[in-house]
């Protein structure tokens, strides 16, 4: 159990004013330290009976509620999904997903994005934001919930996470990352009885010490370093202990390893025990005793009463208690979110979210204007974060950009048109309609949505003879297009000039894939669109890895992916098609050849880090599109690799000073800056455009332990270059990003022996090179 001593012992070591700073973005009044004063002085004042509400979640007015105590003029907190949008609310606005942001490669944008989520989340009267989220991080590339994360480099997670909390809580919202730790799964995560009723329990994560370190708690790290105010548990166990009752996972690692100073929040029904739960690191059990999760009342939840029973019969201690009241009320006072013009929570929410059951019993800040419309000009940013994420992997003899309309133009594809079930349908209750976002709690509600289909066709209205031509059910186009002596028979005539494919692959919550193939008979459509039209364009909008096999044919002249691309769908692909934006998505992850490429099934962990690319280049395969991956309308080289040691830095030591009081993160020492790595980028093309150099180090095989990948991600940069310009670009290295984790000292270590500094175009088409070795007066060869 994590004290309350070392909760005040770390608060006096660092402010999360002081995170928050590094990139600039606090607009916080008060440092972390007055905010645990104000928690302290408010818990002095509560009851028993309070403390447990402060720990449960209670049926109220959003996705999660914490009941207010009105005698202390503590409003509660709302809780709302989700990470791409406030998804129970009415003019709100719908943001490319996380693997779109993964697929921009841009951390400024991830920024952004943090920022304008924060701002209206708190417009519709919320405190606490689900998201970002960085597990599951997506090992398996048929993960249903990969979508939601930014992919499966922890590093490339780590970042972008990192920024989208900095952003989220400049503008005084709570952001709550997600779900912790492991959770590479939806299927079987949770225990479930089987026809004969007895339980089965949900799978176990069984992952190494050396793996859990550098790659599925490296994102987590970050964002305990951003100062993340809440970090939620997720559904399955981890190596045998479910892990919201996990205190290797929540104690040992994030609390105190780590130095996590906020609360850890449950995922819904993912509390499967109370004081025990409490001892293990639990602080808050959601949604408490709302109806369908956990009893039918607060009093019989696994917390709330028996929490109190708990403590009056003294199997759990009341500092553990008052532990809790503390890491919850902290950043709510520390984010400033106790001051009377905070806004109330807007009566649509409630409404859509269907949350009436037991609101009498509190007096809610629900009220103000209802349908309040928190959109502003957010539409402008989501159009350019979902076209700066679009990744062309193919352009065949300069098929795009498409720079005068054509006259005659064909669209294909179930997920060119409108949606047919509403936008507020799930996206697998349809046959037709276009995927602006995956489905489940990391959904969100659109208020409008631009489809492909139709942003081409208001392109075309720019030429006056321009004909558009469409067949958007899937079933019909194979049949349909049979070729004839006028090429494609009475269903579209003449040959168009240009054939737009859109296909599509559900993504959400709750199911798995079992397959990579592209939804409602994807190929078929492709293969027979491509045989009568030589210009054929498909465009993907796709969560997750798919089997392109018809990437190769000749008559496919260019492929991109456009991942989740939220409410601006159509018109962020056409800026892309029509050049008003040079593509610069890179591919956060790794298609294959074959499904037999890909080495990791769900739940198996005996994989260690291999995975995704490590795995490709372990194993030696050529992948059809390699992680990084994306091509521009221009060119780039990268040449000039030069190291370049922190100044004042010297021979150093192979792990950290352990006297070293832990900051939110770890070590304080893990982050400082040992070597710089510098390269120049020039635009060696005949257009501006933009890139994202990649630094990738080889550590040395000889000093490592078994297991060790042939290299791995430790920089990126987006970069914006004029035709003919050129830039320095600089990685900063940390003593983390040079280090393992030593399972036997239970340290990070940096290893003897030679590193190699690689920085390419993607994780295969590395252009410079250097060799450094840092335990001996970082010696560059």
């Amino acid at each position: 159990m994590v004290s309350r001593k070392l909760l005040l012992l770390l608060s006096s070591l660092i402010s999360w004013g002081e995170c928050r700073a590094i990139t600039g973005a606090s607009n916080a009044s008060r440092d972390w330290s007055e905010a645990v004063t104000k928690a302290e002085d408010f818990l002095a004042q509560l009851t028993l009976e309070e403390k447990a509400y402060i720990a449960t979640g209670v049926a109220g007015p959003c996705t999660g509620s914490i009941a207010p105590i009105e005698r202390l003029g503590f409003r509660g907190l709302c809780i709302q999904d989700g990470p791409l949008a406030i998804r129970p609310a009415d003019f709100a606005s719908v943001y490319p997903a996380g693997v779109s942001v993964g697929a921009s490669w841009d951390k400024e944008l991830a920024h952004q994005r943090g920022v304008l989520l924060g701002e209206e989340f708190k417009a519709k009267g919320a405190n606490v934001m689900l998201g970002p989220v960085v597990g599951p991080l997506g090992k398996d590339p048929l993960g249903g919930r990969n979508w939601e994360g930014f992919g499966p480099d922890p590093y490339l997670s780590g970042e972008l996470g990192y920024q989208n909390i900095v952003g989220t809580q400049s503008t005084g919202m709570q952001s709550c990352v997600k779900h912790y730790i492991g959770y590479e799964q939806a299927t079987g995560a949770n225990p479930t009885p089987n026809t004969d009723g007895v339980t089965i329990q949900g799978y176990s994560s069984n992952i190494d010490d050396r793996t859990m370190h550098e790659i599925y708690s490296w994102p987590f790290a970050s964002a305990v370093r951003a100062g993340v105010s809440s970090v939620m548990c997720a559904y399955s166990r981890v190596n045998g202990s479910y892990s919201c009752e996990n205190n290797q996972t929540l104690n040992a690692i994030l609390k105190e390893e780590l130095g996590f100073q906020g609360y850890v929040m449950s995922d819904w029904g993912g509390t499967m025990s109370g004081a025990h739960a409490i001892e293990n690191g639990l602080d808050m059990d959601m949604p408490g005793g709302a109806v369908g999760f956990g009893g039918t009342s607060w009093d019989n939840s696994l917390f709330g009463g028996n929490l109190i029973q708990a403590v009056n019969n003294g199997t759990l201690s009341t500092s553990r208690v008052d532990d809790i009241v503390l890491r919850v009320m902290t950043p709510y006072f520390y984010l400033n979110q106790d001051r009377a013009d905070w806004p109330l929570i807007d009566p649509s929410s409630r409404e859509l979210g269907d949350f009436s059951a037991s609101m009498a019993n509190y007096s809610w800040p629900v009220g103000g204007e209802a349908h309040r419309d928190v959109r502003g000009d957010h539409g402008t940013f989501i159009r350019k974060l979902a076209a700066e994420s679009v990744t062309l992997l193919k352009n065949q003899n300069g098929a795009l950009p498409i720079t005068e309309i054509p006259r005659f133009i064909a669209v294909f594809g179930n997920d060119a048109a409108d949606k047919s079930a509403g936008l507020a349908s799930s996206p697998d209750s349809e046959l037709i309609g276009t995927f602006a976002t995956g489905g489940g709690s990391g959904s969100g509600r659109l208020t409008y949505l631009v489809s492909p289909l139709e942003a081409i066709k208001t392109w075309a209205e720019g030429r006056s003879d321009s004909l558009v031509q469409y067949i958007t059910d899937n079933e019909l186009i194979p049949g349909l297009l049979k070729p004839n002596s006028v090429g494609f028979g009475a269903a579209i005539y003449p040959i168009p000039e240009v054939c737009f494919v859109f296909l599509r692959y559900y993504v959400s919550e709750g199911p798995d894939h079992s397959d990579f193939d592209l939804n409602n008979n994807g190929s078929a459509v492709v293969n027979a669109v491509a045989s009568v039209c030589n210009n054929t364009i498909v465009v993907t909008h796709s969560g997750n890895a798919n089997l392109l096999d018809w990437a190769d044919h000749p008559n496919v002249t260019a492929i991109m992916m456009a991942y989740m691309p939220g409410q601006e769908s159509g018109n962020a692909i056409l800026d892309v098609i029509t050049g008003q934006v040079n593509p610069s998505g890179k591919l956060p992850f790794t298609v294959a050849y074959n499904a037999s490429d890909y080495n990791t099934a769900i739940v198996n962990f005996t994989e260690g880090q291999f995975f995704d690319y490590r795995h490709f280049d372990h194993a030696g395969i050529m992948p059809r599109y390699e992680f990084g991956y994306g091509l521009s309308y221009t060119n780039f080289s990268i040449g000039g690799l030069s190291l370049e040691t922190a100044s004042g830095k010297g021979d150093v030591s192979p792990r950290p000073d352990p006297s070293k009081p832990i900051q939110p993160g770890g070590n304080p020492e893990l982050y400082e800056v040992l070597v710089t790595v510098k390269v120049k980028l020039t635009n060696t093309g005949s257009l501006a455009g933009a890139t994202v150099p990649q630094l990738y180090l080889a550590f040395p095989q000889d000093t490592t332990p078994a297991g060790t990948p042939v290299k791995v991600l430790r920089g990126f940069e987006k970069i914006h270059l004029k035709a003919g310009g050129s830039q320095t670009v600089a990685f900063e290295l940390t003593r983390k990003d040079v280090s393992f984790w030593n399972v036997a000292t239970q340290d990070w270590e940096i290893p003897a022996g030679t590193f190699e500094a690689k920085v390419g175009l993607s994780s295969r088409m590395i252009s410079v090179t250097k060799i450094f070795e840092p335990l001996k007066g970082w010696s560059f060869v």
